[in-house]
């Protein structure tokens, strides 16, 4: 069963998703849909793929992004992005996730990341620059072709080297 979520506004970051409903750790929270637009990678474009981006119908583009997420990204039988609790969370709690469970490289955030979290990046970044101890905590619940990337990525390094 998945329990309600509803977008309100997030205290200084616009508008956000809540719960309304307690979820347990691996309890989806929202179904990712793509919209059939094809689209090239923008603000509220999800990778979907190595080398290519989509949008998400409904609450998708309103979930915040956090440093320290509640939730991660599973990708579904249609190529979208569930939104799932990494961890237990409470009712009337903000649902957030790391933009970089889904995108390699974020280019679109120019300004600093406001989540307020003790380990706050200080900006937005994609997969590829993330720590590996923060990639390690994120297993299971990222996009898998961006550990296809990395895995490329590390294979061409070796070659080169």
């Amino acid at each position: 069963m998945i329990a309600a979520i509803e977008e309100r506004t997030a205290d200084g970051r616009g508008q956000g998703v809540f719960t309304l409903g307690s979820f347990r750790k691996g309890d989806v929270l929202y179904v990712g849909v793509l919209d059939d637009r094809p689209i090239t990678n923008h603000s509220h474009a999800s990778q979907i793929s190595k080398t290519s981006f989509g949008f998400h119908k409904g609450l998708s583009s309103k979930f915040n992004h956090s440093c320290d997420p509640n939730c991660g990204i599973v990708l579904n039988d249609s190529g979208g992005h569930n939104i799932v609790a990494m961890c237990n969370i409470a009712a009337e709690d903000e649902a957030t996730y790391d933009y970089a469970m889904r995108n390699y490289q974020i280019e679109h955030f120019a300004g600093p990341c406001g989540c307020g979290q003790a380990n706050c990046r200080r900006s937005i970044t994609g997969w590829k620059d993330l720590p590996q101890q923060r990639k390690h905590d994120y297993a299971g619940f990222v996009a898998p072709y961006l550990i296809e990337m990395d895995a490329e990525l590390s294979h061409l390094e070796r070659i080169v080297t």
